[in-house]
């Protein structure tokens, strides 16, 4: 075979040596060379002759620590500390309990290093001293803690100096400023909208955004995501400054720098207590800025005043902004948690250092404008309910009555009526039917005012007209209202209600539609309508009780007019032939109302009551308004 042999040549012998690919029991060691036209690193099988001996070896590991030096910055010396290592047992037994608790250092590693500017012992400076002036420490203890003294005083003479400085006189400097925020601080500040508060400082570092640099500080306080209470991650940021600046006029400081400490302290920890009184779902009254996002979900102050929900689970569930981030339990392991349907008070406990770091705002929905807002703490109120709002209803008496029951027992789930099927039929419809101006909406209004339940207001403009987005926004809607018991008006609701037809095919998909999730609502329902006539047939089997309201007459006018007369300051200076005159102007409610609330702004600006003159001359200016009729 001389041939293939040939063909083969010393290669073909050599690769026959070979044992076949990743099969031997052993490494090869190859070193880095030089770089190639690629700037690529190129390796060799032989180690390179200009390569020092490894610094640290058995020699160096008998040290209790090691200091490792690079060229200083500074002029006033050649070299300054990069790094230290620590190797000694005692040392390490000690700094464990020097450090405790100290974010990002456990000292039982067997390489225990740090580096410049060596913060941890910046912070730790006075619990350093007070370990070295111990009187109980072994000798082997004392004279290494000696020796870490005599090499950290040396290299952090100039800081300490400057923390001790800046402390005395209250200010600090942007390149500095990490010296007044030890890990494990609490940390006053009222970067949330001017909402003060304090948090739990864990670690910070300078950085740099779109908007210029910062010391970014990230802290931890308390929340609730709708289900429990935990540690939130946030953070705050100390924009970049020249020179000095007060400590005290920064985004955020040590609680520990504030003149009123403990007023503080104590304002934060009732504030607290009102935040986990208001864990679960709560109908409150507000006043005042709250908080919106933007496109971008940038927060945004937003005015709101009037009847909310604060509820942070149907935010997290419903709200598409500023979704309650996912809790820390795990670190807030000391807070008792006892689930199920226990009151309040066993239910969620928390201590008062959790009250202090419970954050300034909570979820909730306002009803009024009907958005999902975050709210201040301090500007959340009890309601003031208007006890005497059903009983001036203009209504005969057996119709309030029967409305009345239908509400209470629905309200107080006295009703065990169920539909063949579970769960189906056990809400209760009332049809408000009438011309413009006579009390439906009044009545719903007057209905949860009564019953002291939220009264939530719908129309067709909020659910849209595509089929699909409808049954999404009606069932949630639904779903919202039922968990937190309120009453639920649907006005002008004709576009659901009018009889379907064979020629608007995608209009009787939208009734056919809200038929069917009607079917399965729970709660009080109030229609309103002003065309009766046109209701479409699976309608009027759905509907419990229909009312109709006629025309006001004379006597109800009446009382209309001196109902609000009352609430716009009082009858003084009216006779009965006033009201009377009044009544008989072909008025209803609604136009009533704008009357005298015209008549209110006239005598606000005249400084006085409303007397019959104001009224007359607002009812004089409407008369000849176009389109408008007045009739006496």
């Amino acid at each position: 075979m001389p041939g293939k042999g040939a063909q083969n040549g010393t290669n073909g012998s050599h690769r026959q040596d070979l044992a076949p690919e990743g099969s031997l029991t052993s490494f090869k060691n190859l070193y880095q060379g030089p770089q190639d036209s690629n700037k690529k690193w190129t390796w060799l099988e032989k180690e390179p002759k200009d390569v020092a001996d490894a610094a640290e070896n058995e020699e160096t590991a008998q040290h209790a620590l090691i200091t490792r030096l690079q060229k200083a910055n500074d002029s006033r010396k050649k070299f300054e500390i990069h790094s230290i290592i620590i190797q000694s047992p005692w040392l390490k037994e000690a700094l464990a309990e020097i450090l405790q608790d100290y974010p990002g250092i456990h000292c039982g590693l067997k390489r225990l290093e740090f580096e410049a500017p060596f913060r941890p012992f910046v912070h730790r400076w006075p619990q350093l001293l007070a370990y070295r002036a111990r009187k109980d420490l072994d000798a082997t203890t004392a004279e290494h803690i000696e020796l870490l003294y005599n090499v950290l005083v040396e290299e952090l003479k100039d800081v300490i100096k400057t923390l001790e400085d800046y402390v005395d006189h209250g200010i600090v400097t942007y390149d500095h400023i990490w010296v007044i925020y030890q890990p494990g601080d609490i940390i006053y500040s009222d970067s949330q909208n001017g909402a003060h508060g304090v948090y739990k400082l864990t670690s910070g570092a300078y950085v740099e955004t779109r908007c210029g640099k910062a010391y970014k500080l990230n802290v931890e306080a308390i929340d609730w995501n709708g289900n429990s209470f935990g540690r939130t991650a946030e953070f705050i940021r100390v924009w970049e400054f020249r020179g000095t600046a007060p400590i005290l006029g920064l985004s955020a400081f040590p609680l520990s720098f504030h003149p009123y400490e403990a007023k503080v302290r104590e304002l934060l920890i009732s504030r607290g207590k009102k935040f986990e009184a208001l864990a679960g779902c709560h109908y409150k009254s507000y006043d005042g800025f709250a908080v919106t996002w933007d496109r971008e979900g940038n927060e945004m102050p937003y005015m709101c005043t009037g009847r909310i929900i604060v509820d942070s689970d149907s935010f997290r569930r419903f709200s598409h902004q500023g979704n309650p981030k996912k809790l820390d339990i795990e670190s807030a392991a000391d807070m008792k948690y006892v689930f199920g349907k226990q009151a309040k008070e066993e239910r969620l406990r928390l201590t008062e250092d959790h009250h202090l770091l419970c954050l300034p705002r909570v979820r909730g929905y306002s009803l009024k404008k009907k958005q999902w807002l975050l709210f201040y703490l301090d500007l959340i109120e009890d309601i003031k309910f208007n006890d005497n709002a059903f009983a001036s209803l203009v209504l005969p008496e057996d119709q309030k009555e029967l409305i009345l029951s239908f509400a209470e027992s629905q309200a107080m789930e006295q009703s065990s009526f169920d539909d063949m099927i579970s769960g189906k039929g056990r809400g209760h419809i009332t049809l408000l039917s009438g011309p413009p101006g006579v009390g439906k909406t009044l009545t719903a209004e007057s209905v949860a005012e009564h019953m002291r339940c939220p009264l939530f207001m719908m129309s067709s403009g909020d659910l849209g007209t595509d089929a699909n987005s409808v049954e999404s926004k009606l069932t949630n809607i639904l779903e919202m209202i039922t968990k937190w018991h309120a009453v639920l008006l649907l006005d002008e609701c004709d576009v659901f209600l009018e009889a379907r037809s064979t020629h608007d095919l995608e209009r009787n998909k939208l009734v056919s539609i809200f038929l069917r999730v009607l079917e399965y609502y729970e709660g009080l329902l109030f229609l309103t309508t002003n065309r009766i006539d046109n209701i479409d047939a699976a309608f009027q089997s759905r509907i419990h009780v229909s009312l109709a309201y006629p025309d006001l007459t004379a006597a109800s006018r009446k009382s209309i007019w001196e109902g609000f007369l009352k609430a716009c300051g009082g009858t003084e200076g009216w006779t009965e032939r006033d009201v009377a005159e009044l009544a008989e102007m072909e008025l209803n409610g609604r136009q009533i109302k704008n009357v005298l609330k015209s008549a209110s702004l006239l005598a606000a600006r005249n400084k006085e009551g409303v007397s019959r003159k104001c009224v007359d001359m607002v009812l004089g200016i409407e008369k000849r308004r176009p389109g408008v009729a007045v009739g006496f």
